[in-house]
């Protein structure tokens, strides 16, 4: 399993950002990390071991840069309104900077996105702000709603951050062509909100799957055993 190491710096962000990558060709997946994760964290934790299959056959090609959560949803330091744009620079480095390279590096027009937890927001919310760069979503225990971490303010910019809320008025037919594979666990805090997400995508008639384990938590363990099972669907798509 071929592993890159590469450093990005990013008008957006207006500095460097590191990531790494596993795998020279295939179907190209942006992994994110948990909340104020780093880059290398989906590694240390097993959840690229677990893919490892189908990164050595050529089937997925796994990019993992780092969050800016510690500098945006998690910043109590700044006003709630300055937490929202600085991940609004993060979204404009991903869907400007770098999906753009990523189709342009592997001959593709869209891409799939994928996390864990706090990192299932932002393969979420990535996915369903820009359709038109990717096809497919996998959130394992995911998060959708932000407006905890934001003392009590709301916006327009929150509204369009914030997937409960923006995708309640949304057309579905602007998301017909995209797949969303959701999982979660019958002892998973975020069962609830991943059930009530599937059902909100299921009344826009967007294809989703929804993965409920019995017994299941928010835990490294069980993303391990979705996470290459979600692969497998993606692959045969």
């Amino acid at each position: 399993m071929t592993e890159q190491y590469l450093q990005w710096n990013s008008s957006h962000l207006g500095g460097n950002i590191e990531m790494l990558i596993f795998g020279d060709r295939g179907i190209p997946v942006i992994l994110f990390p948990t909340s104020m994760g780093r880059h290398f964290e989906n590694k240390d934790f097993g959840l690229i071991e677990s893919a490892r299959w189908f990164i050595d056959n050529g089937l997925i090609r796994i990019y993992c840069p780092d969050s800016v959560d510690k500098m945006s949803w998690y910043n109590k330091g700044v006003h709630p309104a300055d937490r929202v744009k600085n991940h609004m620079h993060y979204d404009q480095f991903l869907s400007e900077e770098l999906i753009p390279w990523i189709r342009h590096e592997n001959g593709v027009e869209k891409v799939v996105t994928a996390g864990c937890s706090f990192g299932g927001y932002h393969a979420f919310n990535l996915g369903f702000k820009h359709p038109d760069k990717v096809w497919a979503v996998i959130a394992m225990g995911a998060a959708f709603d932000i407006k905890s971490q934001l003392d009590g303010f709301y916006s327009d910019d929150v509204y369009f951050n914030n997937p409960p809320d923006f995708m309640s008025n949304a057309n579905g037919e602007d998301f017909q062509h995209m797949s969303v594979l959701l999982g979660t666990g019958t002892e998973d805090m975020c069962m609830e909100p991943t059930v009530a997400m599937a059902n909100l995508l299921s009344a826009k008639k967007v294809d989703n799957f929804l993965d409920v384990r019995e017994g299941g938590r928010h835990d490294w363990p069980d993303w391990k055993h979705m996470f290459p099972h979600y692969l497998s669907l993606i692959v045969n798509r």
